[in-house]
């Protein structure tokens, strides 16, 4: 998710039977009111565009620093090397 280039968080969109989890992580920065117009935005902007409604998903929100990209596969093709922070 951007803001003005600056990259405030991601969303990872879980689909179960009758409800959608979804995953928010935003940056050590944002207040509570920016967080919620970024759900309200997801709201408006996603949600609707894939046909869910608000009643029908949970949203977790994970305030925190990013850390890297975890994985096992070696992005750089030298066949593997072990989970390692990219």
């Amino acid at each position: 998710m951007l803001d003005d280039e600056a990259n405030v968080g991601r969303l990872d969109i879980h689909f179960a039977d009758v409800i959608v989890h979804a995953t928010l992580t935003v940056s050590e920065s944002l207040t509570t009111d920016s967080i919620q117009d970024l759900i309200d935005a997801i709201d408006e902007e996603l949600l609707d565009a894939v046909g869910i409604i608000r009643q029908e998903i949970i949203v977790h929100v994970h305030q925190g620093r990013d850390l890297g990209v975890y994985s096992a596969r070696d992005f750089e093709g030298t066949n593997g090397g072990g989970l390692r922070l990219n």
